[in-house]
């Protein structure tokens, strides 16, 4: 059974898009690829400055958009930045929403080690900070064990609950559909009613697709996309995520206890291409393939 574009279109309202410092300095004006109101993420990566997502947040504020940037916790250094960075935030850039992640580091370089302790300062709610998106792992972490990530997540949905919070899950990128719906299914059972928020990648060509797949380790998807790049002559083609996209929607659709909710772009083959497709999607722009999947009909995606 296929997803109808219906499906496909509900599947992808209020869809969210990342992009880090140095992507954000190639984009003239937010404005141009998406419409105002929509959701960017700010990626806070390791080693780098946090004034420069701050920079970026109040730049997408003030050009229409929704900022929502990355708290890394093991790329901050103590209770007080995380204060002073909270405050800039709200004051610079009207943050309402944040994503707390662990952060890609080994070593911490301060005295949080995990995304926990960041919501345990109570400092979110200091700064009227309630909605909050934690990270989820559909294929597991290279980083953290499976029992470690089950626990972790049961702690921040009690959290949510005691504290009020308006909280999330937002995912890796993924490539498979069902891996995804066997996860949410068994974080369900476990006791999870936080929302899902699924990752999934950007039109991109299958060698871009394949390094960032390294870079994260996702396991399955991992080897889903290395059979597909061990073919040289298509390295270069771009892969788009129609058929994706079509399974997650048929799945969401076709269980009303499923909690994914949203879809998270990584925009891994370009941010304004991305936008652009994105937003195609959303609108309905699409006209469904005999074999499955779906093609976008504006002409500019």
């Amino acid at each position: 059974m296929t997803a109808s574009i219906q499906q496909i279109q509900t599947a992808a309202q209020g869809w969210s898009i990342e992009v880090t410092p140095a992507g954000a300095a190639k984009i003239d004006n937010f404005g141009v690829c998406l419409s105002p109101g929509t959701t960017v993420n700010v990626t806070f990566l390791p080693g780098s400055d946090p004034l420069d997502t701050v920079e970026v947040a109040k730049r997408l504020h003030n050009e229409g958009m929704k900022a929502v940037p990355h708290l890394a916790a093991r790329s901050l250094k103590d209770a007080d930045q995380l204060d002073e960075l909270l405050a800039a935030y709200r004051v610079e850039a009207g943050v309402n929403e944040v994503l707390v992640i662990g952060g890609g580091v080994d070593q911490p370089v301060g005295a949080f080690d995990n995304s926990l302790q960041i919501l345990e300062t109570g400092l979110l709610q200091k700064h009227g900070i309630r909605r909050v998106g934690v990270a989820g792992h559909p294929e597991g972490s290279p980083d953290i064990e499976k029992i470690e990530i089950a626990e972790a997540l049961l702690a921040k949905n009690a959290l949510a609950k005691r504290d009020g919070l308006d909280m999330y899950i937002e995912t890796q990128f993924c490539f498979e559909a069902a891996i995804v719906f066997e996860w949410e299914k068994n974080v369900r059972e476990a006791g999870n009613v936080l929302p899902i928020r699924i990752g999934v990648p950007g039109p991109a060509t299958i060698k871009t697709l394949f390094r960032f797949a390294q870079i994260s380790g996702i396991g399955p998807s991992m080897r889903f996309i290395s059979k597909q790049a061990r073919n040289v002559s298509k390295l270069m083609l771009v892969q788009s995520p129609h058929l994706l996209l079509s399974d997650l929607a048929q799945g969401m659709a076709s269980d009303p206890n499923c909690l994914i909710k949203n879809l998270h772009f990584y925009p891994f083959g370009g941010f304004a291409k991305t936008a652009v497709y994105a937003n195609a999607i959303a609108s309905g722009d699409i006209q469904l393939l005999p074999k499955g999947g779906f093609d976008v009909t504006d002409a500019n995606a």
